[in-house]
């Protein structure tokens, strides 16, 4: 057998930790890796203690449900708690951040974002690479075979 190359085997972890989510509306799974290490991990779900999207329903706006932290937000949310540095490091996120995430990222200090399949803000491409933020898809179902 064949080791997974380790950009799939943290993205398969990934796709793990998203299977933890508690809004089944988008399922996303965020570790956050430095020299081959996880150092946090996140999923979208509610803020802690407040009810989940699974027992209660979603919080609706503009077709989002904003009643979730999501996936990336709380790994590095894990990672403050935690008193984990994660500057220059990589995060691999089921799907590519949205607007909000990207931002957070960036202002973590994380150097590099592995992403499953694209989701819906392609303004993360040209900011990324005025950041010097490398972005790299890992599409997740060819992760999950390997």
């Amino acid at each position: 057998m064949q080791r997974a190359p380790w950009d799939t085997y943290f993205m398969n972890i990934a796709q793990v930790v998203a299977s933890r989510s508690t809004c089944q509306r988008k399922l996303v799974g965020a570790v956050i890796v430095r020299d081959k290490t996880i150092l946090s991990t996140g999923y979208n779900g509610s803020v802690r203690g407040m009810p989940h999207c699974t027992d209660v329903g979603h919080m609706m706006e503009n077709d989002h449900c904003v009643a979730t932290i999501h996936a990336e937000a709380n790994a590095i949310i894990q990672a403050a708690k935690n008193g984990v540095m994660i500057d220059e490091s990589t995060i691999y996120v089921t799907a590519s951040p949205c607007w909000s995430c990207f931002k957070q990222i960036g202002n973590a200090g994380i150097r590099r974002i592995c992403y499953g399949e694209f989701y819906r803000d392609s303004r993360i491409f040209d900011v990324a690479s005025a950041l010097g933020v490398e972005l790299v898809h890992i599409p997740v179902a060819s992760a999950v075979a390997t």
